[in-house]
């Protein structure tokens, strides 16, 4: 496996870590706006799942989504042996951007996916978040990268402020359009 399938794999991992502790809060609203807990985990998958076919790659049959941790983990493992296959992740192709890899494009925009996501399903279900200042860095390189497609419809909403002195995976949060201090609304008995 390449540096950079490798680099996407621990980032699914962690993304993995979050769902296993989200309990039964699959239905719970999370910080995208109209989803819950449930549709971010379909949106990565039908997200990377389209990618690879668009490279002519199949990952075999969709995952069983009524328990979204256990399909996660099936799609994981799915990935992870096309990534594996001799080539495939060091395969170049002309992306939006300009010329990567498919490995990179894994990592670097479906890996950032995972990343953000991973912050929404996290703070949907009342688990602890956090990015080393590191990594938030990394995140915010590629954002930039993007220009104004990260803010287009479906992608990323406006920014929102917050102050200079906040953390850095705050501040990037809120580059995204995700407000940093939202919590779930506390739920009430019926």
């Amino acid at each position: 496996m390449t540096d950079t399938a490798q680099h996407f794999r621990e980032r699914a991992e962690r993304f993995a870590e979050i769902l296993e502790a989200c309990g039964e809060h699959w239905d719970a609203p999370s910080p995208c706006e109209g989803w819950a807990v449930r549709d971010v985990v379909e949106h990565v998958v039908e997200t990377e799942r389209d990618f690879l076919a668009r490279m002519e790659l199949d990952p075999g049959p969709a995952p069983d989504l009524s328990d979204p941790a256990a399909g996660w983990r099936t799609h994981l493992d799915a990935v992870a042996a096309v990534l594996s296959r001799d080539g495939v992740a060091g395969r170049e192709y002309d992306g939006w951007f300009g010329r990567t890899t498919i490995g990179a494009t894994m990592a670097d925009f479906y890996g950032w996916d995972l990343v953000i996501h991973g912050s929404d399903v996290a703070r949907a279900t009342g688990q602890p978040w956090s990015i080393s200042d590191e990594e938030a860095a990394a995140l915010e390189a590629a954002a930039d990268g993007w220009g104004d497609s990260l803010y287009a419809e479906g992608i990323c909403a406006a920014p929102v402020p917050v102050g200079d002195d906040a953390p850095a995976g705050d501040r990037l949060l809120a580059r995204l359009g995700r407000d940093p201090g939202w919590r779930p609304q506390a739920r009430t008995a019926s």
